[in-house]
């Protein structure tokens, strides 16, 4: 991917028309311009786990994620700056996001203790005690030298308690502000993190306070947090509906941890730019592969003798080199061959299917796109 000097985080909008409030468009990094709707692997550790970074490329993502909790412990931040900085470490010079940690800060909940400097946690490689502190993340973040930088937030549960659910968002706030107060190498793009759970009006109370910080000093990005995190989908998709397209028009939108195929059409149709999920990868792993007409289990004995491609309108590696049969055979016997495969399958998918989509919205034609798509996964198991 061609390096370009400069970062330009303005979103440039490309699509007009019918499937407003979907749109395509486009915004510049250091590393490559992005071009959206767009989903990004997830990279916890420096790797899409299973694959190469050439078979990545070969998928050609617009982004790669990497964890600031994950690479903050383990190598360390400061070895990876003095190695060059993540890109060069992992061998990746496309754009990359790495997220704040604030994911970890919910889901090791029996590992860390919370106040309002930051949050203490047990190492969960050797059990040693941790501090992670807007302050850190972003120092974390900056010695990555990732291109997208996230402001470290309080991600709540699904189903927290309305009055503790407040107190939570508005401790987002406050650490949304001693974030924007760590200076970041000058490629460097800040996103702010919006949370208030499936509550439209703490939501709304939430971005007014960040767009308070964003007169003062702008962020390049504004992402949308606390989804898919235990509550229910039809609630989860009512806020989505009435919340995305306000959110600022001229700055890219991001839908963190949402991944399903039927989640990304559906927030594309509602205005999001960018997501990112392991679903893809891990269901990889299991033998549970997306295809354009639906979820296909690997594990199924009716897969042994099937001499034929995983997805036939896939024209990606592995579809256009094995059979079921044979990658049947290899989750079988456990071997890693079957793992990376698949793996490339399903990201090729989920890659593809935002690259469709963008397409079809370039071309005016994404309603009808939306609902051929939706059609393809309602049959049975291909």
């Amino acid at each position: 991917m061609p390096q370009i000097t400069t970062s330009d985080f303005t979103f440039r909008g490309e699509s007009r028309g019918e499937a407003e409030p979907a749109r395509a468009g486009r915004f510049r990094t250091a590393h490559g311009e992005v071009l959206t709707p767009a989903f990004m692997p997830v990279g916890t550790q420096g790797t899409v786990k299973g694959i190469t970074p050439v078979q990545l490329g070969d998928i050609a993502p617009q982004v790669v994620l990497g964890n600031t909790y994950h690479l903050g412990l383990r190598p360390g931040d400061a070895l990876i700056a003095r190695l060059g900085g993540l890109h060069r470490f992992m061998g990746w010079d496309g754009p990359i996001l790495t997220d704040s940690g604030g994911f970890q800060v919910f889901s090791l909940a029996d590992l860390r203790k919370m106040n309002e400097e930051g949050v203490t946690f047990q190492s969960h490689i050797d059990g040693s005690p941790q501090f992670l502190s807007p302050e850190r993340s972003m120092e974390i973040q900056r010695n990555l030298g990732s291109d997208i930088v996230m402001a470290l937030d309080e991600c709540p549960p699904g189903q927290l308690e309305r009055p503790k659910l407040e107190i939570s968002m508005a401790r987002t706030t406050r650490w949304l502000g001693r974030s924007r107060a760590v200076p970041l190498q000058p490629h460097q793009g800040l996103f702010a993190i919006n949370q208030g759970g499936t509550h439209l009006d703490l939501r709304r109370r939430h971005l007014a306070e960040a767009l308070e910080l964003d007169a003062k000093t702008p962020f390049q990005g504004f992402a949308v947090g606390g989804l898919s995190v235990g509550e229910p989908k039809v609630e989860m998709n009512a806020v989505l509906a009435e919340f995305v397209k306000e959110l600022p028009q001229d700055r890219p939108r991001y839908l963190m941890g949402v991944g399903t195929p039927e989640d990304l059409l559906f927030g594309i149709e509602h205005g999001v730019d960018l997501f990112d999920c392991v679903l893809p990868s891990r269901e990889a792993r299991h033998g549970r592969i997306l295809t354009g007409r639906g979820r296909l289990n690997l594990k199924n004995a009716r897969h042994r003798e099937a001499d034929l491609p995983l997805d036939p309108d896939c024209g990606c590696y592995t579809c256009r080199t094995f059979s079921r049969a044979y990658l049947h055979h290899l989750l079988r016997c456990g071997e890693l061959l079957g793992f990376t495969l698949n793996t490339i399958h399903n990201l090729s998918y989920t890659v593809g299917l935002t690259r469709a989509a963008r397409q079809a919205l370039l071309e005016n034609r994404f309603p009808a796109f939306a609902q051929t798509t939706r059609a393809g996964w309602m049959t049975e198991e291909p």
